[in-house]
């Protein structure tokens, strides 16, 4: 059944017509996000400019038991802001208000709608730091990353969103506005309610101001690029790192496929005819970056490294690691249809996993590019395909079940920063088990007694 007009006419009035799309060119551009192969037109579209309207949009959402689907840059990579038939997708781009950096505290209050870049662009100009930096860092919200915990290509040394939240206001269902954090280092008066809602992809609540947690801006920094004939050299190297106590806020690799990609895409001077490229990056006080970069570099070396390269200056640095960045778009100029996966194993079981998906690539006649986050162990197979092609759609799904089976098998997990969403909502039971679905099933009841938060959204 549509999406009435009497409750697309309470919208108008709620929110004004111009903020109300229901033209089919209007809503094609909200009917699908970064994951491929997915689409659907949602009933309407609303284009929220304050917490306010949001509460207004769930109080009429509630009454009339409509979906809502929430949105912001629509840049996910497992369907988790994909709508569901006749739903309302709320939009919050438009509460994209940066509204207090408090140096004194190390706190940035920021609107849900608002970029990334721009929370680490105005942490920047006040000599601070916000470290996580996920792909789509340019254009992703970061009530988008906060309601799927993104992560980043520094995840290894300063942790994902999860690790940034300080507070956050939440809208519920029913309209009711709570708040959960403070500015305080230290609290722990009753439960993590903050933490129940980082990770829950829209299915909670509607996330619309976040209190960020900042960190001094790093006085130096070095960059260094290291190149293999072997992925076990490469992974051998991040083992001989870690052990030998340093932690760098970045440790990336790209395979043969990848490099390739990249290398054509960027033109950075990236060695085409290599099995692995190692980018490792060190910041902190300068003495100690120069004393880091040199180990990192010997131990590159010692493990028969073809090649390092250490970026002269910032601006080198920085193509570098843009070339990193460029891995998805690079790969995505090669099919029409790109499929970037996300895995974590422990950091022991990288090579051997990455071993797998190459095998796993051979069984099924198919291409994939591999590349990620060597230091956390957290993998994105790339699959180069063709949606409308279905035979060969089928063999990417019964690869996607090995790969994720075997990630299981290793002591890792089938999402390392992507979430669930639509795209693994299958996978999840048999990773989380009984004890944990039937607690999230509560959970989710709870709060949202009517299921009308991101419907089919992590689990039925």
């Amino acid at each position: 059944m549509s999406l009435s007009h009497s409750v697309i006419e309470r919208l108008r009035s709620i929110l004004g017509s111009d903020h109300v799309l229901t033209a089919r060119e209007d809503l094609i551009s909200y009917s699908f996000d970064g994951t491929a192969a997915l689409q659907q037109l949602p009933g309407v579209v609303v284009l929220a400019r304050s917490t306010a309207d949001v509460v207004a949009v769930l109080k009429l959402a509630t009454e009339t038991k409509t979906p809502v689907v929430t949105r912001g840059s629509g840049t996910g990579l497992s369907g988790g802001s994909l709508p569901s038939a006749d739903c309302i997708v709320l939009c919050l781009v438009k509460l994209d208000r940066i509204l207090e950096v408090d140096a004194a505290n190390l706190t940035l209050m920021t609107e849900s709608g608002v970029t990334t870049i721009q929370i680490a662009e105005a942490a920047a100009a006040a000599g601070l730091f916000y470290p996580p930096d996920p792909g789509s860092m340019k254009i992703s919200t970061i009530g988008g990353n906060v309601a799927e915990n993104s992560g980043g290509l520094r995840g290894l040394k300063y942790g994902i969103t999860r690790n940034y939240v300080m507070g956050l206001e939440v809208v519920l269902p029913d309209g009711e506005v709570l708040w959960t954090g403070n500015k305080c280092v230290k609290d722990v008066a009753g439960y993590s309610l903050r933490d129940l809602f980082i990770g829950s992809e829209g299915t909670l609540g509607v996330i619309t101001r976040v209190l960020l947690k900042l960190l001094p801006k790093p006085a130096a920094k070095k960059t260094l690029v290291a190149t293999y004939d072997q992925m076990d050299r490469a992974a051998q190297t991040v083992s001989d790192i870690i052990a030998a106590k340093i932690i760098p806020c970045t440790l990336e690799f790209l395979d043969r496929t990848t490099v390739r990609c990249v290398e054509d895409f960027a033109k950075v001077g990236l060695p085409v005819d290599c099995e692995a490229v190692l980018l490792m990056e060190t910041d902190g006080h300068p003495a100690a970056v120069a004393e880091e970069a040199s180990l990192m570099e010997a131990l590159a070396r010692r493990n028969g490294a073809i090649e390092v390269r250490v970026a002269r200056d910032e601006a080198e640095a920085n193509r570098l690691a843009a070339a990193r960045r460029s891995a998805f778009s690079a790969l995505a100029r090669v099919a029409p249809t790109t499929i970037l996966e996300d895995a974590t194993v422990p950091r022991s079981e990288l090579a051997r996993m990455i071993r797998f998906v190459e095998g796993i690539a051979r069984k099924y006649s198919l291409r994939i590019g591999t590349f990620g986050h060597m230091g956390d162990g957290n993998l994105h197979p790339t699959f180069l395909t063709d949606e409308r092609n279905k035979e060969e759609m089928a063999r990417v799904h019964h690869a996607f079940q090995e790969i994720f089976d075997e990630a299981i098998r290793l002591g890792g997990t089938i999402t390392g920063e992507h979430g669930i969403g639509v795209a693994k909502k299958d996978f999840l039971p048999k990773f989380a088990g009984d004890a944990s679905m039937r607690v999230m099933r509560e959970l989710r009841r709870a709060l949202d007694p009517q299921g009308i938060l991101n419907p089919g959204k992590m689990f039925d």
